[in-house]
């Protein structure tokens, strides 16, 4: 036995009692004839000393000591002299009988401490020196945690925790996939799931009824804080269920992981259609934390000599709590910043609703102050705010103008983390326009069924559509969504008509799922959530990077690794691939 006790576990009640501890070397301080080490293991820190009067092999041991030598101690539980009320073991210490080096350590590249001198490069580089530090292990068993209490919770709402495939069929919607050779079957290729849709529909099929499954998901796509090439979804499907039923079920997951994980009763959601969503937030995932809501001043705004505004679809507006002492400095950031080509607005109209009552505006000359009055009515500004207005065609300025709320809220400090505004959000489009290739695509995916009461515009009007479909957003991030699903072959082939497929081409990728439809397909629904987005809002950080163990950088890279890599001309030739070289 290497240990009889763990380096977070002694108390006071352990004192005078025989004990053996491994771990790592965190620090050794050399006090006069006096050693101190710190030894650390996954579930703390304890101090061994060594004393002048100890045997000479352990002095020559404790004097080769380095930072993350592997260790193995016996000795003897001593009340601290002095003690330390920063760690649950800061009472006690260990006085060294034995000590055996385990392992030596080269010294590390970067300290292994909540506070490291290491940069991100480096510590994905090491990333398993990384995870020795105490601040990212508990980012990783946080993630744990969160997932027993969704399986528990599932299991006990008769969900059956089902594995899917991970070498599947290429699929034409969504983002790209990631594909594999298959040397068995030459110029064929698998590809890695971008979500488990189908066999979670096909589980429906086969009568599972409630399926769910913590699962990988891969795609292909640019990379920032929130995504990564390989993510975690908690997938899940109902049989025999409408809309309401899968709301219920699952805003009570989310209800029970905030309860259990951060100690916080979250009231029953409000649910916010998609369109109110972008006419009051300008996105569909809006941040209920802070007011702001968008304002349209179309109607209130035009009809004065003021070009700008007279020639523009919609003019929009938010309104910023006691902000009009804003200086010329930080209006002029404000309209860098929606200048921007990220954001792309052309500039921004400021109008300051002063404290005495006045009005001070960048269109002055254009409008009185009892037109700025009736702008500041419809915005129900107060004195001493400041409404900042953008204007364009209407869904590309809305986007603009939620990034403006979202800046305005940063600065204003109203987006704590340590508050949360869960919502649904409702009532999607069923398909989106794309002007490049002059056809529909699926807002969520192909197998998404139209609300019943909007079936008939498919053949009509398919751009007014409203999914069956919902999301659940958090804070301003979307943390999961789903929709009930199409059960009916004729239905199914109308969408694919609506998508733009022939009947070969439907037939060639889905057909395996129209031909189980033909035999008894329950109505049915689902929902999935990022679980690695979820596991960082619960541990209060910005990046999903920081609750995977071993992720990849921007560029979709693992530098620990060195992956993607190169691989040899003979496995190119094994499975049937000419790469083709510049």
């Amino acid at each position: 036995m290497y240990r009889t006790h763990t380096c977070g576990q002694l108390r006071m009640e352990n004192v005078n009692e025989s004990v053996c501890l491994s771990g790592w070397v965190q620090k050794v301080r050399k006090l006069g004839a006096m050693t101190f080490v710190d030894l650390r293991d996954r579930y703390g820190i304890t101090q061994l000393v060594v004393e002048e009067s100890a045997p000479e092999e352990i002095k020559a041991n404790v004097a080769k000591l380095g930072r993350e030598f592997v260790i193995q101690v016996k000795g003897t539980v001593i009340e601290r002299a002095s003690k330390n009320n920063k760690i649950p073991t800061g009472d006690i210490e260990i006085t060294v009988k034995e000590l055996t080096v385990l392992s030596e350590s080269e010294i590390p590249p970067f300290t292994i401490e909540d506070q490291t001198d290491g940069g991100d490069e480096i510590r994905m580089k090491y990333r398993y020196l990384d995870l020795r530090r105490a601040c990212v292990r508990k980012n990783i068993e946080l993630r744990h945690t969160m997932a027993q209490l969704v399986r528990n919770y599932l299991s006990a709402q008769n969900f059956i925790e089902v594995e899917t495939p991970v070498l599947v069929k290429s699929t034409p919607e969504g983002a790209r996939d990631f594909v594999v050779p298959s040397r068995m079957n030459q110029g064929q290729f698998y590809a890695l799931p971008q979500s488990p849709q189908t066999f979670k529909q096909l589980l429906m099929v086969s009568g599972f009824d409630r399926y769910f499954q913590i699962v990988k998901c891969f795609r292909d796509e640019d990379l920032r804080a929130d995504r990564q090439p390989e993510f975690t979804q908690i997938d899940c499907e109902m049989s025999f269920v409408e809309q309401e039923d899968v709301l219920e079920v699952f805003e009570g997951l989310i209800s029970h992981l905030f309860k259990e994980v951060r100690g916080v009763d979250i009231p029953k959601l409000e649910k916010m259609t998609w369109m109110d969503a972008m006419e009051q937030y300008g996105c569909d995932k809006p941040d209920l934390r802070f007011g702001m809501k968008i304002v349209d001043l179309t109607a209130v705004a035009k009809g004065k000599d003021f070009a700008v505004f007279n020639d523009a679809e919609y003019i929009g507006a938010i309104c910023a709590p006691k902000c009009a002492g804003y200086t010329r400095k930080q209006l002029d950031e404000l309209t860098e910043f929606v200048k921007r080509s990220q954001i792309g607005a052309k500039g921004l109209v400021y109008v300051k609703y002063n404290e005495d009552g006045t009005f001070k505006s960048s269109v002055d000359k254009f409008y009185t102050e009892s037109d700025l009055k009736v702008w500041a009515e419809t915005c129900k500004a107060e004195p001493g705010d400041l409404i900042l207005i953008l204007v364009g065609p209407k869904f590309k300025t809305l986007p603009q103008l939620c990034e403006l709320r979202l800046e305005m809220g940063n600065r204003l400090g109203l987006r704590d983390k340590d508050v949360f505004k869960p919502l649904w959000v409702v009532d999607f489009p069923l398909l989106e326009w794309d002007k490049e290739t002059q056809r529909f695509y699926a807002m969520h995916h192909p197998f998404t069924s139209p609300k019943p009461e909007d079936i008939p515009l498919m053949d009509t009007d398919p751009g007014k559509v409203r999914a069956n479909a919902y999301d659940m957003v958090i804070n301003g991030v979307e943390v999961g969504g789903g929709s009930i699903r199409i059960h009916d072959s004729a239905l199914q082939s109308k969408m694919f008509d609506c998508l733009g497929f022939t009947h070969e081409a439907a037939q060639a990728q889905f057909g395996f799922l129209m031909g189980a439809f033909k035999f008894g397909a329950p109505p049915h629904g689902g929902i999935a959530f990022g679980f690695d987005r979820l596991a960082s809002m619960f541990a209060g950080l910005d990046s999903i990077r920081d609750v995977i163990a071993f992720p990849k950088n921007n560029s979709g890279r693992d530098v620990m690794i060195d992956s993607p890599s190169e691989i040899s001309p003979e496995q190119f030739k094994e499975l049937g691939i000419q790469l083709k070289t510049n």
